[in-house]
């Protein structure tokens, strides 16, 4: 009987501990399926069609509004906002209810002992009802905590802000992504049809000379080597072709399209050189006035200052208020409603000990914090003499570019010419219009990185396109600012 009762709780106790299992089971696909549709549907829901040619200032307008990283930032900055509007509640006084039913199973009596003679000298009595109705209301308000609290708020106030900083570098790496893919996606909407022509000619070229190679007419090695010659040239337009058909693609990812989206641009026929009219001066003091790294650093600092204050803050003795409402539904009771009050000084003794080592860690942090934004603002300004170095080179670079495609756009003319005058053969043709489309695309990339490059001293200056309030958050108004800042960086002026 004994084994029987012993293997019954052994069963029990399995059986508890089996139920305690944790498991988890894998996602079925149709579950999957289920959430990338979702994910789909809202990765490109409620976006403004594309209505027209897209200009360069209405890609980085659709990146501003629909790109995911931005949205992301946006987000956090909302729940920053939220963070802050918590943290704030952590200053009001402590306020706790309480109500409920009590009771026991017997009556709380007792009685009294003479301390001279040890006798009893009070039979056993009560004065509480075994079951009793209590309710209380306290409300308890320490000045010292709402000092620390005050302190950790503004600590709260200055992270939402460095969020807001985070989410201007985004901007600045999104618009700068868009431009450089646009203008490479230009580049590829100038060239691709040329190419695609060019390639049809090769391997017409490239049949013809097979076929009489297989009639075994002309020279077999001079056959061959005109093959060889075709299949190099078709490599070269592979290249080319490929180094520009994902432009399109890129560009469609950062302005949150679908990637099989057509998109027509609104490309310029003629290439416009910025020239810098801005001072080096004045883009130095711009860069370390409104870099955003630089201003997370100030915030920061600030909230290593602000830890030292809470440091200093905890030596402090509190001094607490507490006020309260009480109700006991006990008979024996002559006020079965009540409230009390009180002031009290409590200090912690122990936060005196530990408070200079805890001092001297946060002045230890706001010394980083002073350190790390100095070597920052080396690197700043290092990023910023660089930015200017590479639009220099990148003048120069695409000059260069121009001229030697335009010196390959003669050379092409010339032996179109002699072609038709049978003065040469089509492989002499094919070659130099190959020479042609390569310098072409030379000079497009080379304006493309002309054009970034210029921007990218704006952007290592730490200048918004953007100001901080929009009427609306329509594109044709976000467009229309970017466009405005551009304008005023043309003429000289960094001001919003």
């Amino acid at each position: 009987m004994k084994t029987i009762k012993n293997l019954f709780a052994v069963s029990l106790l399995a059986l508890a501990i089996g139920g305690c299992a944790v498991t988890s089971q894998p996602i079925e696909r149709d579950v999957s399926e289920a959430r990338a549709q979702q994910d789909l549907k809202a990765m490109f829901d409620n976006q403004e069609p594309i209505s027209g040619p897209l200009s360069l200032h209405d890609a980085m307008a659709r990146a501003v509004k629909y790109n995911l990283e931005a949205r992301l930032k946006v987000m956090e900055h909302a729940l920053a906002e939220r963070q802050l509007d918590l943290s704030t509640f952590d200053m009001l006084p402590r306020m706790a209810l309480s109500a409920g039913y009590v009771g026991r199973n017997n009556l709380s009596a007792s009685s009294s002992e003479s301390i001279r003679t040890g006798t009893q000298s009070l039979e056993p009595s009560t004065s509480q009802d075994r079951d009793r109705e209590v309710a209380d209301l306290t409300m308890v308000w320490n000045i010292l905590d709402f000092g620390v609290s005050y302190v950790g708020a503004k600590q709260q106030a200055d992270q939402r802000l460095i969020v807001e900083e985070r989410r201007r570098k985004v901007i600045h790496t999104i618009v700068q992504d868009v431009r450089s893919a646009y203008w490479r996606a230009v580049a590829a909407e100038r060239l691709l049809t040329q190419i695609d022509s060019l390639m049809a000619r090769v391997d017409q070229a490239r049949s013809s000379s097979q076929r009489m190679s297989q009639e075994r007419i002309g020279d077999p090695v001079q056959t061959l080597s005109y093959q060889r010659a075709l299949i190099e040239a078709t490599r070269q337009l592979e290249e080319q072709r490929r180094a520009l058909s994902l432009a399109k693609t890129e560009l469609a990812a950062l302005i949150n399209l679908p990637l099989n989206t057509p998109i027509t641009l609104a490309t310029e026929r003629d290439y416009q050189v910025p020239e810098l009219k801005v001072d080096m001066a004045e883009l130095e003091l711009q860069a370390l006035v409104s870099r955003p790294e630089l201003r997370e650093q100030d915030y920061q600092a600030r909230i290593s200052a602000a830890e030292t204050r809470k440091a200093m803050l905890r030596l402090l003795p509190g001094l607490e208020f507490s006020v309260g409402g009480h109700y006991d539904s006990n008979s024996f009771l002559v006020n079965q409603s009540w409230a009390d009050y009180g002031v009290k000084v409590t200090w912690n003794l122990f936060n005196v000990l530990s408070a200079p080592a805890a001092i001297d860690v946060a002045e230890a942090g706001e010394q980083v914090a002073a350190a790390r934004r100095q070597a920052m603002s080396m690197a700043v300004l290092a990023q910023l003499y660089v930015a200017n170095a590479n639009f220099h080179e990148a003048q120069r670079q695409f000059a260069t570019s121009q001229q030697l495609a335009n010196l390959d756009g003669q050379i092409a003319e010339q032996l179109r010419n002699r072609y038709q005058t049978q003065s040469i053969g089509e492989l002499d043709l094919i070659q130099g219009e190959l020479n042609q489309l390569q310098a072409q695309l030379r000079r497009d990339l080379a304006y493309a990185e002309l054009r970034n490059a210029y921007a990218q001293l704006f952007v290592s200056a730490g200048a918004d396109l953007l100001p901080d309030q929009l009427p609306d958050g329509r594109l044709e108004t976000i467009a229309a600012a970017i466009d405005a800042s551009e304008a005023q960086w043309a003429s000289g002026s960094l001001t919003q």
